[in-house]
């Protein structure tokens, strides 16, 4: 199954493509898309950002999407432009009928680190080993990686869960 992972942000936004296989994490894209210069009105950035995503949805054909959850700023202002920002890009993704799952930044740490307190390096790093890379990735790809790693995870869980049970009431109906 190919995965899209989605860092949103205003000005950057990261995006990581995976390919998931049972247990086997391929890497297949990461990048990012700039919305231009914030002296452009936000309606035109937020339209940028929206095809810049539509164009990687056409070049790697996810069948899936993960979305990094908009965290309270201490700034409302900015708070509320990163909510359009991520707006614009659920709307590609759905656009392109695309399921999308959304997880925390703290649930995402956690999956691929351990610890929800990791740091942008240690992620990068984790990123890099899971998808045996070379190099690390740059900060919003390696976040959105992470968003695709994450989302690969979570979704194994209710299949090896269904299996596990299915195979325990088969031992059980064979007593």
């Amino acid at each position: 199954m190919r995965w899209i992972g989605i860092d949103p942000g205003l000005r950057t936004t990261g995006f990581g493509v995976i390919d998931v296989d049972g247990q086997k994490l391929t890497y297949v894209a990461s990048g990012t898309i700039e919305s231009g210069d914030p002296a452009k009105g936000l309606p035109e950035r937020l339209g940028t950002l929206y095809a810049g995503v539509k164009e990687v949805l056409e070049t790697y054909l996810p069948e899936a999407a993960a979305i990094e959850e908009v965290f309270l700023n201490v700034n409302p202002r900015s708070t509320l432009m990163l909510g359009q920002a991520r707006g614009a890009v659920i709307a590609a993704l759905v656009s392109e009928n695309l399921s999308v799952a959304e997880y925390s930044a703290l649930r995402v740490k956690q999956s691929i680190v351990g610890t929800g307190r990791a740091t942008k390096p240690q992620v990068q790093e984790m990123v890099k080993r899971l998808l045996r890379l070379s190099r690390a990735p740059g900060t919003d790809a390696a976040d959105a990686l992470g968003v695709a790693i994450c989302a690969a995870h979570h979704a194994q869980v209710p299949k090896v869960t269904t299996t596990v049970l299915a195979s325990k009431k088969r031992s059980r109906s064979l007593s």
